[in-house]
């Protein structure tokens, strides 16, 4: 973890480890939910192992927004930035290890230390410039353009993940995503 947050802004040691040590470790079993629509996001969670799905639901159908992996962070942000309930869920797709850090604590240091706050600030940025690629890539690009985008950033996920969920998240039929994986040459 520290290694993933000095990626983003060199912090000092100090402050890095001091707001470190106030994450602990959580484990989760496959297809368990840890958020649900309508429950306030109240950890902040860096994946250590495992893989999990975001989702909203359309009647009754499940919406893929976001895969989280090892190492990143995880978790409804936007519920747990601004303490309001989430409209979406957050699921394991595998068994899964966190480190997480409450809310509570989470915004002590980042009010405590002005580094902490950069660094999470660039982290957003980041975040938000994700976020704009990946609504750009759903608005100009072809099925078989996300497809192959999706298998050069995320090749791993195609084995570990279903096809049901992988067609979700880049809004293809799964039946053409079928057609995709075996047509495709990757």
């Amino acid at each position: 973890m520290k290694k993933y947050l000095s990626s983003f802004y060199n912090i000092s040691t100090e402050i890095l480890e001091k707001y470190i040590s106030h994450w602990s470790e959580y484990s989760v079993p496959r297809k368990s939910i840890i958020t649900e629509c309508g429950r306030t996001e109240r950890y902040l969670y860096f994946v250590k192992d495992g893989i999990q799905k975001s989702y909203y639901l359309n009647e009754g159908k499940q919406h893929v927004m976001f895969f989280a992996y090892a190492p990143s962070f995880s978790g409804i942000v936007e519920s747990f930035f601004t303490q309001t309930p989430s409209k979406y869920y957050l699921e394991t797709i595998t068994d899964s290890t966190f480190l997480r850090i409450p809310y509570s604590k989470h915004a002590q240091l980042i009010k405590e230390h002005r580094e902490l706050e950069t660094l999470f600030r660039i982290i957003t940025e980041q975040f938000l410039i994700g976020i704009i690629e990946r609504h750009h890539q759903l608005m100009a690009f072809n099925t078989q353009t996300r497809f192959k985008k999706f298998v050069k950033r995320s090749p791993h996920l195609t084995n570990m993940v279903s096809q049901k969920d992988i067609a979700s998240y880049l809004r293809i039929d799964p039946t053409n995503y079928s057609k995709l994986i075996n047509t495709v040459k990757i």
